[in-house]
């Protein structure tokens, strides 16, 4: 019989809250089950198994992490609000270490197209509006600063600026200012190269 009190949304926050205390790629529905002191089998009612948890404690963290850059990004345009939303971004990577991992949990289409990744998506191409791209042009953009505000913090986090300076705060900054010039400068026009490939 299932736990009173015990429920979906109950055990999603709590594995949320273990992501961010062991790293997200630690959870497991045993150690979920021992933070609650109930048997393995109860968790079943509400999760089917760890893909299920982990897919649940990724769309958490996706949705906070939307729910911050919709706030952020409220009332600006251009390079403001590039810089917002970023902030946003490397700030979540270090309140909430295990959900930023979360973040870039593989997820099937139909969770993709509902998650706070796509409003995430959306809200970049917001940002792009202060910046004059056709909307072919925006989808390689967007990528671009998705790259960036998800692989800097993730750098920044695992400890690769900490051994040389300047301080990694100051190349945030400039990174920002570059992509900034990047947007404003972006190529109209684009051949393909043989120096470029697809990775194996």
């Amino acid at each position: 019989m299932p736990r009173a009190g015990l429920n979906r949304q109950v055990l999603v926050r709590t594995a949320a809250e273990m992501a961010d205390e062991i790293g997200f790629s630690n959870l497991t529905l045993a150690g979920l089950a021992r933070r609650f002191d109930v048997r393995l089998a109860s968790l079943y009612s509400h999760l089917r198994n760890s893909d299920d948890l982990m897919t649940s404690v990724a769309l958490y963290g996706l949705d906070l992490l939307a729910d911050r850059a919709d706030e952020a990004v409220a009332g600006r345009a251009g390079k403001d609000a590039l810089v917002a939303v970023a902030n946003v971004h490397r700030d979540f990577a270090y309140a909430h270490p295990g959900l930023f991992e979360a973040a870039r949990h593989r997820l099937d289409a139909d969770a993709a197209r509902d998650s706070g990744g796509a409003r995430i998506s959306r809200i970049t191409r917001t940002i792009l509006r202060g910046y004059a791209l056709s909307a072919v042009e925006q989808v390689h953009a967007v990528r671009l600063l998705g790259s960036v505000f998800a692989g800097y913090p993730m750098l920044e986090l695992a400890g690769g600026f900490a051994h040389s300076d300047p301080d990694a705060q100051l190349s945030w900054q400039r990174a920002l200012d570059a992509l900034d010039a990047a947007l404003r400068a972006w190529p109209t026009a684009w051949l393909p190269s043989p120096c470029f490939k697809r990775p194996e």
